[in-house]
């Protein structure tokens, strides 16, 4: 057995420091807070799922796999069912669609609705019905008063409803924020929005249709946005599947008129000669911000490579706002256009508004070299520029 004392029989400097180890050790351990620390660690690490997973015998192991097949079998069955959803939402469309061609027909003018297609129960009936016999006694007066002056200009009648689209894409925040002062007077020509889903046997998909009156703007009578979904577990991870989701987006060519596309402008810029010191102003032209980018839109990653971030997140920005046409505007265009099926979006806190403020800052101050030619002040006279 080792002699861990030194020669002349006292203590070695290695026995005096695993004593003085132990001691502290000891100390460390009788402290409470030392020890309730350690247990919370303890039964953290114990008592996680993968944790516990793996002290499982091998036959039970085996067991968890085979419900793990019988789990990617319901996500198949799963997606089955959404399939025949959607089914019943082609179905369905088809019923609706009637009703909504008759909201068009109302909305421009094209149709006038009958007394009994009019009515609708007032928000102050009872107001107007505790107030009716005050309105009966100043009946009399006012048959007076009307008889001594001269008669006045009938109310306006303005065909249909006025700006019935556009005023949707006003009072929604989510669409506001994508519609510059030059988009205004083209979204004024929006008559109607469709749905329009994919065929049976088809991809799973759906199209958003935007019909326009003829404008100065361009020629095209409806511009389209196709949304591609998928509708089945992936390989790879076949328990993400929570149903349908948007994969990718298709938009449309624009057929803008001379001098009228507002998703482009042209900037000044000067460049200076290296040698010669000399100075020439050259123009180019950039993209713009417009809502109807929209119909240009950033598509999905085919080839294996990821998205950057930026582009990521404008992507689902993308895919939200047409899931958001299909499931709630188009629906229910009429609450929209009213402000009733608006919701209360006052969910950021203010730090995080700040925030985006100075970002906003810092991209201006990015293009201070660049003069515009046709800066759009006025929204009837969009920049000149050439035909995409």
């Amino acid at each position: 057995m080792a002699d861990n004392s030194s020669s002349d029989g006292a203590p070695s400097e290695s026995t005096d420091a695993a004593k003085h180890a132990e001691k502290l050790t000891d100390q460390v351990m009788q402290n409470p807070r030392v020890l309730a620390a350690l247990q919370e660690r303890l039964e953290s690490v114990s008592h996680t799922p993968s944790s516990y997973i793996e002290t499982l015998p091998k036959a039970v192991k085996r067991r968890i796999n085979a419900l793990k097949q019988l789990q990617v079998k319901c996500a198949h069955i799963e997606a089955k069912f959404y399939e025949e959803v959607h089914d019943l939402e082609r179905k369905y469309a088809a019923l609706y669609q009637p009703l909504f061609d008759k909201r068009r027909d109302f909305v421009s003018g094209d149709v006038e609705p009958t007394d009994a297609e009019s009515e609708w129960p007032s928000e102050s009936e009872e107001e107007d019905k505790l107030a009716g016999d005050m309105k009966n006694k100043v009946i009399v007066a006012e048959k007076e008063a009307t008889a001594a002056i001269p008669p006045s200009t009938e109310e306006p009648d303005p065909k249909g409803i006025p700006e019935f689209w556009f005023t949707i894409f006003r009072n929604v925040d989510m669409l506001s924020e994508l519609v510059q002062e030059y988009d205004e007077p083209i979204l004024k020509h929006l008559q109607d929005i469709k749905v329009r889903f994919s065929d049976p046997g088809q991809p799973m998909s759906f199209v958003l249709e935007f019909h326009f009156e003829p404008n100065d703007y361009f020629s095209d009578p409806v511009l389209t946005k196709t949304y591609r979904m998928k509708a089945e577990p992936d390989a790879a991870d076949p328990f993400s599947f929570e149903g349908p989701e948007i994969v990718d987006c298709d938009g449309c060519t624009i057929d803008w008129k001379k001098g009228k596309n507002v998703t482009v402008k042209t900037v000044r810029k000067k460049q200076k000669h290296k040698g010669r010191g000399t100075v020439r102003t050259v123009t180019k032209q950039v993209p713009s911000d417009s809502f109807f980018n929209f119909f240009s839109p950033l598509k999905a990653s085919g080839d294996g490579e990821s998205l950057d971030e930026d582009s990521e997140f404008t992507l689902a920005s993308d895919f939200e706002i047409g899931h958001f046409f299909r499931e709630r505007i188009v629906p229910r265009a009429v609450l929209y256009f009213t402000g009733e099926a608006i919701e209360d979006d006052d969910t950021f806190e203010e730090g995080e508004e700040g925030e985006e403020e100075e970002l906003e800052g810092d991209e201006e101050g990015d293009e201070e070299e660049d003069t515009e030619v046709n800066p759009k002040k006025d929204p009837s006279q969009p920049a000149e520029c050439k035909q995409q």
